[in-house]
């Protein structure tokens, strides 16, 4: 049987794209086994976990529509524009993962997921002359029951 290389048979701009989106998904894929093992024997169920997933499928759902752009002619601006809406829904999910989770390590993952994925949308939008998005604070705990239990640890005394 012959053997089949997705990234020779790729053109450039597609290859690119894979090259970028891979290690994400590696990322989200460590994330949620880490997330699974974490709760592994434990029998009981989270029950936020409907919330979670409803977040999270939403968030997917906009980012694979977004992500369907019409070619521009331009390699990079398409990039970008297939990109940051990549980047948002790492955003997004790991948004979830503050507001639901438990485990602390990927609550810090996923508050450096938000800082990067944020940082990494401005600097393709300054590399193709875009307006940069608007300037959002930096990600904090929502304000209901639960996430109060879960405080974000402060290096710093604030004043």
């Amino acid at each position: 049987m012959p053997s089949f290389d997705m990234m020779t048979t790729m053109n450039t701009p597609m290859r690119c794209t894979a090259h970028s989106i891979f290690p994400l998904l590696v990322s989200g894929l460590f994330l949620c086994s880490v997330a699974y093992a974490s709760r592994a024997g434990t029998g009981a169920a989270d029950p936020h976990e409907h919330a979670f997933m409803q977040e999270n499928d939403t968030a997917m759902t906009r980012m694979m529509s977004d992500m369907s752009i019409k070619p521009s002619g331009d390699v990079d601006r398409d990039f970008v524009a297939m990109m940051a809406p990549h980047h948002q829904g790492a955003i997004d999910m790991a948004k979830a993962e503050l507001r639901y989770g438990h485990n602390e390590q990927l609550r810090r993952i996923a508050q450096e997921i938000i800082v990067d994925q944020q940082q990494e949308i401005a600097a393709m939008n300054i590399a193709i002359g875009a307006p940069l998005p608007p300037s959002q604070p930096a990600p904090t705990q929502p304000a209901d029951k639960h996430a109060a239990s879960h405080p974000m640890p402060m290096s710093m005394p604030m004043k």
